[in-house]
């Protein structure tokens, strides 16, 4: 597992595994979840997700591409 958190856009980004992203979904307007062919949860990217009181739990933290 791996935990990214881009602060000037206050996106976290939690990738669980390394497989390939076959699917993804919105769970409401600020979390989208994403698939593998297995349907097993690959990634999960919060938006606004301190505002949502998910932080201080990061892992590393960048600055957006």
């Amino acid at each position: 597992m791996k935990a990214i958190y881009y602060a000037d856009d206050d996106i976290l980004e939690i990738r669980l595994s390394d497989a390939p992203i076959v699917k993804e979904t919105s769970q409401g307007w600020n979390i989208n979840l994403s698939f593998d062919v297995s349907g097993n949860l690959v990634e999960m990217v919060v938006l606004e997700a301190r505002e949502a009181g998910l932080l201080p739990a990061l892992l590393d933290t960048r600055k957006a591409a």
